[in-house]
């Protein structure tokens, strides 16, 4: 399945226009559409707005050749199939400014994952990792790499001893790891930006009570 929660898209987004990179690798590329995103972002809104005259590198990592279309063609620079965990070890140190990890992590196990990781912050400068909140299969995909083996917190991130912060959790853990995490921590976690996220933080239990709500018999009245 090339997709990923889209409840954190614009969390994602606004992650990698506060960083700023000049050079991304995304690890996983599937569907495509956070290529297609930064490359939009980073490139039409920068003040030159030329359609097409790209300045920034943004290569990927692909290990099911299925997903690749000519939409990739179009928005990735470079895409390299194969497994992230054999390419990455191969790569140079600190050739991107930014390395993605949506949604990927959690389809290795936990020593491969760990590593992955590490190889990733060994290879760009930065990495926005997001995962699901909690364990879940999933399986019967044509691609059997879909499937789920580990499942990270906050502290299994934290571990790199890299600098780190991670927004409020509304519907997966997305977190920045990096040497620039001071300086996008401040510009995501600005004060009318916490309390907007500190409103969303709010929106889970909320729609837990509406559902319960919508279970409780309602009194219908004398006949």
């Amino acid at each position: 399945m090339p997709t990923s929660n889209f409840h954190q898209i614009s969390d994602v987004v606004e992650l990698i226009v506060a960083a700023d990179p000049r050079s991304i690798l995304d690890v996983g590329v599937g569907f495509g559409k956070y290529g297609v995103l930064a490359r939009e972002y980073l490139e039409l809104l920068d003040g030159r707005a030329v359609y097409g005259d790209w300045r920034r590198r943004i290569d990927g990592v692909e290990i099911f050749p299925g997903y690749l279309t000519g939409l990739h063609e179009t928005v990735y620079d470079q895409i390299i199939v194969g497994d992230g965990a054999k390419i990455l070890p191969g790569l140079g140190g600190q050739d991107y400014d930014l390395v993605l990890l949506i949604d990927v992590i959690e389809h290795f196990d936990r020593p491969t994952g760990d590593e992955i990781l590490r190889q990733s912050l060994r290879v760009g400068r930065n990495v926005i990792v997001s995962t699901p909140l909690g364990f879940f299969t999933q399986e019967g995909y044509d691609n059997p790499n879909e499937q789920h083996r580990s499942f990270w917190s906050r502290r299994d991130l934290r571990s790199t001893g890299h600098p780190s912060f991670f927004l409020p959790e509304t519907h997966a853990l997305l977190g920045f790891i990096g040497r620039d995490s001071a300086r996008v921590r401040a510009r995501v976690l600005r004060l009318d930006r916490r309390l907007k996220r500190s409103m969303a933080v709010l929106v889970r239990p909320l729609r837990t009570v509406r559902r319960l709500l919508s279970l409780t018999p309602r009194n219908q009245g004398p006949p």
